[in-house]
């Protein structure tokens, strides 16, 4: 019997024990090959969230710079406002000064009128 073991453990040791060196290889070389890529990955990661930051921060300096001008405008359209504003009382006043000369004018053609009949009629 103790042969029979010793037989078998040699049969193993020859047949088994080189396949299972050939797997632990393979795992090893298997996970350098999963720690090389994982590396990549995180390269990668680090590339893209850096790209991402710097896409999102030149994002924010544009924004930054439309409400800047944004706010310029309000500004300018404002001062319009107020220059129409200005403009558009000038212009009553103005109509107002020309209907009371017109109106002035109508009273003293009428009167011109009516003594001009007058006359014509002495």
């Amino acid at each position: 019997m103790g042969s029979s073991i010793e037989t078998i453990q040699k049969i193993l040791q020859e047949t088994v024990a080189p396949g299972i060196s050939d797997l632990r290889e393979r795992l090893t070389r298997v996970e350098v090959e999963i720690k090389r890529l994982d590396d990549k990955i995180d390269g990668g990661l680090v590339r893209l969230d850096n790209k991402i930051d710097g896409g999102l921060a030149r994002l924010d300096n544009k924004i930054d710079s439309v409400r800047g001008e944004m706010s310029s405008l309000r500004g300018e359209m404002n001062s319009l406002r107020g220059e129409m504003n200005s403009l558009r009382g000038e212009l009553k006043a103005e109509i107002h000064h020309l209907d009371d000369k017109l109106t002035t004018a109508l009273e003293i053609r009428e009167r011109l009128a009516a003594l001009e009949a007058k006359v014509a009629t002495h």
